[in-house]
């Protein structure tokens, strides 16, 4: 039972913003299981909401039962009153792009992000899903995880995004430590080719929860700059813990 639930997890996890629509047998070959055992999941969601079946294409979306449930977080983590604004300053005192990362499991998620007004800006879907090895905003959360669990993550495979990804475990547990004995993460063009991101760790009640982040192309950020964001950084980070400390067993997170 345990096994077909988590089954469904996955397959509604399949939804994204990138593939926001799927068909039976192109699922159940994505997630390499059974197609008959996929489409009565499917049938399943759809029965209940979560699911809507397109008449004519027969593939299938998200449906109202998932909005309402969003709705519901949304307004659970009243992030738009709570933390938005602190990320809007943030973005504004440094003319750059800025965003709030969650750690969820093995992954850090973009829980809220304030785009740039500039004309050529980095931008960060609110949702996306990236692994903690990879750039600023990630190994920031990853330098304040227990010993052991480095190690133990540092073992899987290591995929190069750009050709300036960190994949040999030794040059990534050097950065580690240098982010641990500086308070904050730099990377150039490791997740995202030509941009250059800083990051700070966010702790609720002395555990890391996220990072916030300072990110934009490389060509209008020098080393001055790069230190005029520290200083930002970490007021802003100091604003997201107090909200955090005074409303996190509102969150859900923690």
């Amino acid at each position: 039972m345990l096994k077909t639930l988590s089954l469904s997890l996955e397959v509604l996890k399949m939804f994204t913003k990138e593939k926001p629509t799927w068909g039976g047998r192109e699922l159940a070959a994505a997630l390499n299981e059974n197609h008959t055992k996929t489409y009565r999941i499917l049938e399943t969601f759809e029965k209940h909401k979560f699911l809507i079946k397109n008449k004519e294409t027969k593939k299938y979306s998200l449906g109202f039962a998932v909005w309402e449930l969003a709705n519901t977080v949304s307004e659970l983590f009243n992030i738009n009153e709570l933390i938005h604004p602190i990320l809007e300053d943030l973005s504004e005192s440094t003319n750059e792009s800025t965003f709030l990362m969650i750690k969820d499991g093995d992954e850090a998620v973009t829980f809220d992000a304030v785009e740039a007004r500039t004309t050529v800006r980095f931008s960060v879907s609110i949702g996306s899903r990236s692994p903690l090895y990879a750039g600023a905003s990630y190994r920031s959360i990853l330098a304040h995880m227990p010993s052991e669990y480095i190690e133990q993550y540092l073992e899987r495979e290591l995929i190069k995004y750009t050709d300036k990804t960190m994949v040999d475990p030794k040059v990534i547990k050097e950065d580690l430590e240098l982010i641990l004995k500086n308070g904050y993460a730099v990377s150039k063009g490791e997740y995202t080719e030509d941009v250059i991101a800083v990051a700070m760790p966010v702790f609720y009640k002395n555990t890391i929860f996220g990072s916030i982040t300072v990110s934009g192309p490389k060509y209008r950020i020098n080393d001055e700059q790069i230190e005029m964001f520290i200083t930002k950084l970490q007021d802003a980070k100091n604003e997201v813990e107090k909200v955090v400390e005074k409303h996190g067993a509102n969150f859900g997170l923690f």
